[in-house]
């Protein structure tokens, strides 16, 4: 369980593919201090699990920081952007919610629901608007000031019409997450709000 608070950006490093599976490293700076074999970690809004860890490198590849494997199966390439994911791609990093942690976001499984896309990018003064398509599947689930998790980012949903919506940044947003470098037609991974889907059911 997370919450979409993200704790930083991460790097990718490293990838191999193979037949419908990939395995992705990544840079955790000093994002993830005593990380473990097995478990769960937010990369862009898809819970993935850590089976390798490396040891810091002064390599200019990365930041110095430990470096994580995780591994992605087919179910996970078709309906997150992870198979997107290049070298030297930037991902969001969270890691799992632990019981007493304060909930800052909203609640957030980190099982990604479908892919958007930006359609519209506005910046006024210090503040920018991103707007995003919605696949049909989760249209139900977009309400004004409701929930969304976009690339794993707990944000609040301004102006649903039809199949998209809006969010406002904060530049301290766009400063620790990936949505400071997205582009009209990039694509993010978006969970709805799972409280609002417990309601309404997945029909």
């Amino acid at each position: 369980m997370f919450t979409g608070i993200i704790k930083g950006l991460g790097e990718v490093v490293a990838i191999n593919d193979r037949e419908n599976f990939r395995e992705i490293v990544v840079d955790a700076k000093d994002l993830i201090t005593k990380p473990v074999i097995g478990a769960s970690v937010a990369i862009s809004g898809a819970c993935l699990t850590v089976t390798k860890i490396q040891a810091p490198s002064n390599s200019p590849m990365t930041g110095g920081g430990l470096c994580l494997t995780f591994e992605a199966m087919e179910e996970t390439l078709k309906k997150t952007t992870t198979g997107e994911l290049v070298v030297g791609s930037l991902v969001n990093i969270e890691t799992p919610m632990m019981v007493g942690d304060e909930l800052g976001g909203h609640f957030v499984l980190g099982h990604v629901d479908g892919v958007g896309e930006v359609v519209e990018r506005v910046t006024e003064g210090e503040n920018t608007h991103l707007t995003f398509s919605v696949p049909a599947n989760l249209v139900k689930y977009i309400v004004d000031k409701g929930s969304v998790a976009v690339d794993g980012i707990s944000l609040t949903i301004c102006d649903p019409i039809e199949d998209k919506f809006s969010v406002w940044l904060l530049p301290l947003t766009l400063q620790l997450t990936t949505l400071g470098a997205k582009k009209v037609g990039e694509r993010v991974n978006l969970e709805a709000d799972y409280l609002l889907k417990a309601v309404l059911g997945r029909a």
